[in-house]
Formats: structure tokens, sequence, C-alpha cells
């Protein structure tokens, strides 16, 4: 029996691509239909691609290709008691 998280998975938290399945996003190399209204115009930025008829967003495959990916910023709050609160 597993004792946590990573031991049941393998040692990932992410599945193999294998066991994931079809990932819907916009590929750059392939014919892209939307899968809200079936179209294949699209208006592409640095993220997503959204269909130009429905507005359906699809993340782009190279997104995270693109300087460097998402960037994620934490925020760290320091605690201050009431008493010291002003």
């Amino acid at each position: 029996m597993a004792t946590n998280v990573l031991e049941a998975r393998g040692g990932s938290l992410v599945p193999p691509v294998a066991m994931r399945g079809y990932h819907i996003c916009y590929r750059d190399d392939q014919t892209n239909h939307c899968p809200g209204c079936g179209r294949t115009h699209w208006y592409i930025g640095r993220m997503m691609a959204e269909c130009a008829f429905c507005g359906t967003a699809l993340p782009l495959e190279s997104a995270p290709l693109v300087a460097g990916g998402q960037i994620v910023r934490t925020v760290r709050r320091r605690y201050i008691p009431e008493s010291h609160a002003a």
C-alpha cells in the first residue's frame, strides 16, 4: 500500500502522457477545429487561441515554450497580530 501521493503515482504528480489521453489545445502544425462550433478561424495570442466565431479559447500547445512559459507569482503575507495593528 502506498504511503503518499508520489508513491501511489509512481514518483510523479503528473501522470504519463499515454495515461492522460488527448489534451484539447491549439496545435500549430494541424488544422484546428473549434470544439464549440467546428469552424477553423482563430485569433492567436501568446498563451491562448480564441475562435473567431464563438469565442471558445484553447491554450496553445507551444505556450510553455515561449519565454519560459507561464509565470506563477506567490505573495507571502506576514501575520500581524491585532495588538500591533494600527
